[in-house]
């Protein structure tokens, strides 16, 4: 815990130290050479009246589907094939955190939102060798009873080992999301699970346990924090990205040898994290390597990252440049 505590402890008062990470590659497209009317191209993307309307699907739109829920502390992203959420999205604070909700009260459930053969049932964990791990934590959740029990529901939980993992590294990062309530107004966690490639003899194969009887639930073989931290009175934003192996990791393992770059994130899960923030606030210009306006590049160090995480990552994103850690600290300017 001292190495997550210590990671951001004293950022409120110019102190501390924070994984800040951004995206290093402009958005830029060249523009588009004029096409003439009669020879526009056919359109690629499907509007949502399209399905019913389009010649090709008269009989019926087959997906995919991603499960959209909105809950009382969440939101949440559902795959169905491989029954597993796509990603939970939390907004943490220090009122929001308050409350007296017992999860010794709470028990896990299947979502009946989901329709039943896409669903993930209690049954594909009963002596699974995994624990079901939450996305968004219990321990966020404990305004009311309500909010509790929709920690609960399959839809939110992925199969986590437990030993070393989703009992100890993994509840320690999620506590040190919510310690960063102490040291920030608005706090924004995104977490999902990740299937990422490793090398066997001279190829790359991504390989998952799934578990049920029949098989039902996929084992991702890592998962991802990524979080936008921010004080109401600025105008800037702390961002940081992590991916974490799904096996048993030493307490005494530093955070930092699982920060990577958000769009090294991005590109392994196909998502966009905070895309409503322009390019541009995401970098420093004084030193271009997405340091804040309020924050000052004092250490930039390789990390070694175990060989599967390594190589996944990089695979996946192909990016020349992904294990480098970012130390920014709060200073005065």
């Amino acid at each position: 815990m001292h190495r997550l505590i210590t990671f951001l402890a004293g950022t409120a008062i110019g102190g501390g130290a924070i994984y800040a990470m951004n995206r290093p590659f402009s958005q830029l497209v060249p523009s588009p050479v004029p096409i003439p009317v009669a020879q526009q191209p056919a359109r690629r993307s499907l509007d949502p009246e399209d399905r019913t309307t389009n010649e090709f699907l008269k009989y019926g739109y087959p997906g995919p589907v991603s499960d959209f829920m909105l809950r009382s502390r969440y939101a949440a992203s559902f795959n169905r094939a491989l029954r597993n959420p796509n990603w939970v999205a939390e907004h943490l604070t220090r009122d929001n955190l308050k409350g007296s909700a017992d999860r010794a009260s709470s028990e896990f459930a299947e979502d009946k939102d989901i329709p039943a053969p896409f669903r993930a049932l209690l049954k594909d964990y009963y002596r699974s060798g995994y624990d079901r791990g939450h996305m968004c934590p219990a321990a966020d959740a404990k305004k009311d009873s309500e909010a509790m029990n929709e920690t609960f529901l399959l839809t939110n939980i992925s199969p986590q080992v437990g030993k070393g993992f989703n009992r100890n590294y993994w509840a320690s990062l999620e506590a040190f999301v919510r310690d960063l309530t102490g040291s920030f107004d608005d706090v924004y966690c995104i977490s999902g699970p990740l299937y990422l490639p490793q090398k066997e003899g001279d190829k790359w194969f991504v390989k998952y346990e799934v578990i049920g009887n029949p098989p039902n639930v996929a084992v991702p073989t890592h998962f991802f924090k990524v979080i936008l931290a921010k004080r109401r009175n600025e105008e800037t934003f702390a961002i940081g990205a992590f991916a974490l192996p799904n096996k048993e990791i030493d307490n005494a393992t530093p955070l930092a040898e699982f920060n990577l770059p958000l769009e090294a994130v991005e590109k392994a899960a196909g998502l966009r994290f905070f895309d409503k923030i322009e390019h541009e606030r995401r970098k420093c210009k004084s030193c271009g390597n997405g340091c804040c306006a309020n924050y000052t590049l004092v250490c930039t160090a390789s990390v070694s990252v175990s060989a599967s995480l390594a190589i996944g990552i990089f695979l996946a994103t192909g990016l020349t440049v992904t294990l480098r850690v970012t130390v920014l600290s709060r200073v005065k300017v």
